[in-house]
């Protein structure tokens, strides 16, 4: 009985060494996000795709990727090409995991990166989940570097005075916060004279 109980006790305590192994291995952010992880809602990522009007020939950019949801949707629903990007290289280990899982993993990929030094000049549709503060720090990044005509879509946070060029308000979410109910879209302006 004795060996039983130490026998016991040591494998106790190799699975708490092993899993305090795994916690210091895993990796870090090279700095803080600037946003909590909070994910998208299914019906959030549906209105935000058909807010967008996404097509096969679309490059969907997902800034802030979380767990790859919206740009894995765009690619499962409606064919579109998609990237993540994520500063948290969990979210991105995930994202790649639910790739693979929705069979999507030759339409989209996922770059750990922090979303303000990613280049961003591919995308024809970028999809955020940011705050407003952080969004007005991206504004002038999104209208250097996108073409004009490339959609950009926000939950639930606006622009500031950069008004949207359409509002949707999800009545029926299922949730009870009020994330994930009012969406933004705004089309990239054409280039003015130098």
């Amino acid at each position: 009985m004795i060996s039983t109980t130490r026998s016991l006790s040591r494998l106790a305590v190799l699975a708490l060494l092993a899993l305090c192994a795994a916690f210091a291995q895993a990796p870090k952010a090279k700095r803080t996000p600037d946003v909590p992880y909070v994910p998208t809602t299914e019906p959030a990522v549906e209105a935000m795709l058909e807010l967008a009007k996404v097509t096969k020939n679309d490059v969907v950019y997902d800034l802030g990727c979380g767990d790859g949801r919206i740009v894995i949707t765009a690619a499962k629903k409606f064919g579109a090409r998609g990237v993540g990007i994520d500063i948290n290289p969990e979210r991105i280990a995930e994202a790649r995991a639910n790739a693979k899982k929705a069979g999507v993993e030759h339409l989209v990929r996922f770059i750990e990166q922090d979303l303000f030094e990613a280049d961003i000049r591919e995308a024809s549709v970028v999809t955020l989940f940011l705050l407003s503060s952080v969004n007005l720090k991206l504004r002038p990044k999104l209208l250097a570097e996108l073409k004009p005509g490339t959609r950009v879509v926000s939950n639930t946070f606006d622009m500031g005075d950069w008004k949207p060029d359409k509002e949707f308000t999800l009545d029926d979410n299922g949730e009870d916060s009020y994330l994930s109910h009012k969406f933004y879209l705004w089309i990239i302006p054409a280039k003015t004279g130098k």
